[in-house]
């Protein structure tokens, strides 16, 4: 057994015993972190309320310099208030006042500081990250393991993600965070035997009996850049988590899993969030809390929306003439952009993509271009390759795009979350930042705060995104489960390029065969405000202007992708979700059904003035859409019923 194991054991053996913890609390004193170094293993538990929601958890970690796991003793905990004020127009609240506490607990070994802990405890999130010191003369180190682990009570329940295995999939690009979700799941698992994708969400017996409450957990990292690898949730036993580094096959095996960093230096951040409902998970801004801007946006950068042609028409639809139909779409919609996506090196060429660029610039329509990441990590043959993988051709390539106009890069298939994957992404954003380019990333890792970062990230798929809805039956069933999913786990943390709000019947460019949506027009509306992204490309067809509702059609024209601030209304992961976001003064309710009951409720408004016009999307038990105008009640509330597969929206 492991030295972190033994400490792990050591803690529960010592629950009660006479070890001097340090305590610091929430600004509201809600959240309480308790410290400990019990028989010389730093630990700490989290409770809420007065609860204990995670038990006596490991810290530390293991470099080749020196193992900080054991033989450490906490000397003291320094606290300070942290108060931020930050704005920021690509994530789920403009502008965000941070207040935490901030507790930097310093561990010693032998009367020597050799580790410090830092935390940041707010009203709604924990997190926690370690700084390291020089050694005599050694000013670099390896991180070869973390101890950081999560110990949750048991009866805890699982909303995971699990990790697939290196080099498989389409053409061995995986691991992508593109696996399928499981819900309400027993812990004692470990994914697919490789653990799971963050964010990770659990649910937590806060109490025994016939009003048992619970609280819900959602952990994930944030700060990740070059300077670290991304890293994984590994199911340890009997409730407790631990933080793991890529898998050796990731990068088709070429690279550490190891991440190594200077000394003095610090590690990223791990996160957890805590709530008794889940308005905290869905709330939180904690991956952007504790981030700072890498460089300076070489030019405003304005978001938007914009229509994509390969989710319905696939590889044949890359050709100028159905290129430009879609740009007079865009325009049409009062969209800003296009995205045309693989082959168009090969279908259109280099010369016809400046002129659609210029033809775009008329209509007031951008550009964004798909490129392969690829280099040596996978066998994805979609070109453009081998530009956006070395920096002497992605700096001559983005100049040729500053040249002619385009608007911004979707940049596809990356190979792992190793160290170099990530400087990757980092080195991507930067160079593409000196041309005044906006960056989408696709079959990719999640961001981790990089909407504050990188001034110029616009999104990352890093989920089971809608081109499934074109390729699988079995996906367009299961398409209101997953909505139901998105916005309490993978959308909280960072910006989710799904590419949805199909209005289309069947995914084809004839609308007549392949497979069939299966949720309501509403439906689609509803994901457009559900799902956040800075931009988004919806999956709309030129052909949605005569074959689709016209109040769906208007609507989709309307509506923001940017927000001012989001509210939970109610929801269950899997079953139901209803949301509130505000765009300026105008606020958006949406909300979809999976359950194969109705969703029937009263919902309450009172971020609405009474009497306020409302316009309220909604479908029938056919799942017939429709839009009907009402004054909100002097109560603030209004009865509504979401059909299984079906949607609502509510516009002031």
């Amino acid at each position: 057994m492991n030295r972190p194991l033994l400490c792990f054991f050591a803690a529960l053996a010592t629950l009660t015993a006479v070890a001097a913890p340090h305590e610091f609390a929430s600004p509201n004193g809600q959240i309480v972190v308790n410290v400990n170094d019990t028989e010389g293993c730093p630990t700490y538990t989290v409770s809420l309320d007065g609860t204990t929601i995670l038990l006596p958890s490991p810290l530390g970690l293991k470099t080749n310099v020196a193992d900080l796991t054991t033989n450490l003793s906490l000397t003291n905990c320094e606290t300070k208030t942290i108060n931020d004020s930050y704005t920021l127009g690509n994530i789920k609240q403009s502008r965000v006042e941070y207040t935490a506490t901030e507790a930097t607990c310093h561990f010693a070994r032998d009367g020597r500081p050799v580790l410090d802990i830092v935390f940041r405890v707010s009203d709604r999130d924990v997190a926690f990250r370690y700084q390291l010191f020089p050694r005599r003369d050694t000013r670099c180190c390896i991180v070869e393991e973390e101890a950081s682990g999560f110990l949750l009570p048991e009866g805890t329940t699982t909303f995971l993600c699990p990790q697939s295995k290196p080099m498989g999939g389409f053409a061995r690009t995986s691991p992508s965070y593109e696996t399928p979700y499981s819900t309400d799941q027993p812990m004692g698992t470990n994914g697919w035997g490789e653990g799971y994708t963050f964010p990770c969400l659990f649910k937590a017996p806060l109490s025994q009996g016939k009003d048992s409450a619970v609280g819900w957990v959602l952990i994930s990292e944030s700060g990740v850049d070059g300077s670290y690898c991304g890293s994984r949730l590994l199911n340890v036993h009997d409730g407790l988590y631990r933080i793991g580094f890529p898998q050796s096959g990731e990068n088709n095996g070429l690279g550490s899993t190891t991440p190594g960093i200077p000394l003095p230096g610090h590690t990223p951040w791990r996160t957890i969030t805590i709530g008794k409902t889940l308005a905290n998970i869905v709330e939180t801004t904690v991956a952007f809390d504790l981030v700072a801007p890498r460089y300076e946006a070489s030019r405003p950068y304005t978001y938007g929306k914009g229509s994509w042609s390969w989710i319905i028409g696939m590889d044949n639809s890359c050709n100028y003439d159905e290129q430009r139909r879609y740009i007079d779409f865009s325009a049409a919609m009062g969209y800003q952009s296009v995205l045309i996506d693989a082959f168009w090196d090969q279908r259109i060429g280099y010369e016809r993509i400046a002129e659609l660029a210029q033809y775009g610039k008329t209509k007031g329509v951008g550009l964004f271009l798909w490129y392969n990441s690829n280099g040596y990590w996978n066998d994805a043959p979609q070109t453009p390759i081998g530009k956006m993988n070395n920096a002497i051709e992605r700096r001559r390539e983005m100049a040729w795009m500053q040249r002619v106009g385009i608007r911004g890069i979707k940049v596809d298939f990356f190979g792992g979350d190793k160290q170099p994957m990530m400087q990757l992404y980092e080195d991507i954003l930067a160079d593409a930042n000196d041309y005044g380019l906006l960056v989408i990333f696709h079959g990719c890792t999640l961001p981790r705060g990089w909407e504050r970062m990188y001034p110029n990230y616009a999104a990352s798929e890093a989920v089971l995104a809608s081109e499934n809805l074109h390729f699988s039956q079995d996906f367009c069933n299961k398409e209101a489960f997953n909505a139901c999913i998105h916005p309490f786990i993978r959308n909280t943390v960072g910006s989710m390029d799904f590419g949805g709000s199909a209005l289309n019947k069947f995914y084809s460019a004839d609308n007549q065969h392949g497979s069939r949506r299966m949720t309501s027009d509403v439906f689609a509306l509803s994901v457009a405000v559900l799902f956040q992204s800075a931009v988004q490309h919806f999956a709309l067809a030129p052909n949605n202007l005569d074959d689709a509702p016209s109040w769906a059609i208007d609507f989709m024209k309307e509506v923001p992708t940017t927000w001012d601030e989001v509210k939970f209304i109610d929801g269950y992961p899997g079953k139901y979700v209803i949301l509130a976001r505000r765009h300026g003064d105008k606020w958006y309710v949406a909300g979809v059904n999976a359950d194969a009951q109705p969703y029937t409720a009263t919902l309450s408004l009172p971020f609405i003035e009474a009497g306020t016009p409302l316009r309220v999307y909604s479908d029938d038990k056919q799942n017939q859409g429709s839009m009907k105008t009402m004054k909100l009640p002097r109560q603030q509330r209004i009865k509504v019923t979401i059909p299984q597969n079906g949607g609502l929206v509510i516009v002031n």
